[in-house]
């Protein structure tokens, strides 16, 4: 008889914990960093703070991966599946999509002319202002990047794990009309190659599923379901504006 997993089950939710824990330590790190940014001289000391927050991505990253592995193990020996597989951990980003993203999240700090027509009104704020933007959009790229790793590493383990059948995508109640969508599709199966798509901030996990096993929507993924094929649906181009409505009409 085949065994129930859920996306509200207790690994899942142990998972998105983990990644939450790694994230709050990933923040205290990286807010010690801000004093490496000398506001008097930012081109000489942004390029420095990049180079140390780099460094905490790839820890906290391998942490991530590495959690990740073992909550794979877990999930694999509490479904009884047979046969060794040996989780492969994925590897960091690389140092330029990591800088490129910094730089994005960095790029209102920069002295602009407020007579430029393509000047924001977030580059006009004071400096102080901007550093602390900066500051936390930084720390909402950083955490993708961290807990992409771990994900990657239960997607990567899916696809070359013989005995996998897919993931899921689990979701916490409060999460965001995207992650909700994609969430009340329950099992993507293993031939699907897109990877788990993210965004910054997202504590989303990635729940494995093998042979055996019969997977069920959660009672409120069920629900996001129903209000996806009910009010967004029909309405290619449109589907999470309006997922997005139903949401706040009616969940």
């Amino acid at each position: 008889m085949a065994t129930l997993v859920s996306d509200d089950g207790a690994g899942a939710n142990r998972q998105r914990r983990v990644q939450r824990g790694l994230t709050r330590f990933l923040v205290r790190d990286m807010r010690a960093l801000r004093r490496l940014v000398r506001p008097q001289d930012l081109e000489g000391t942004v390029p420095d703070w990049i180079e140390a927050v780099r460094a905490l991505v790839a820890q906290y990253g391998n942490a991530s991966a590495t959690a990740a592995a073992d909550f794979y193990d877990a999930e694999r020996v509490a479904a009884k599946v047979t046969g060794r597989f040996t989780v492969p951990l994925l590897d960091p980003p690389p140092d330029d999509k990591v800088d490129n993203s910094l730089r994005w999240a960095t790029k209102d700090l920069w002295p602009r002319d407020a007579d430029d027509p393509s000047t924001t009104e977030a580059q006009l704020q004071p400096l102080d202002v901007r550093l602390d933007a900066a500051e936390k959009k930084a720390e909402a790229v950083a955490q993708k990047l961290v807990t992409d790793q771990g994900r990657g590493t239960i997607h990567e383990a899916v696809q070359q794990d013989r005995m996998a059948v897919g993931y899921a995508r689990a979701a916490a109640l409060g999460a965001c009309a995207f992650c909700r969508m994609l969430a009340s599709r329950g099992m993507v199966y293993k031939q699907d190659t897109a990877g788990f798509r993210a965004h910054d901030g997202c504590n989303c996990a990635a729940l494995p599923v093998w042979r055996g096993q019969r997977f069920e929507l959660s009672s409120h993924a069920q629900e996001w379901d129903r209000l996806y094929r009910e009010y967004a649906a029909p309405y290619p181009g449109d589907q999470l504006r309006r997922f997005r409505r139903a949401i706040a009409e009616h969940g």
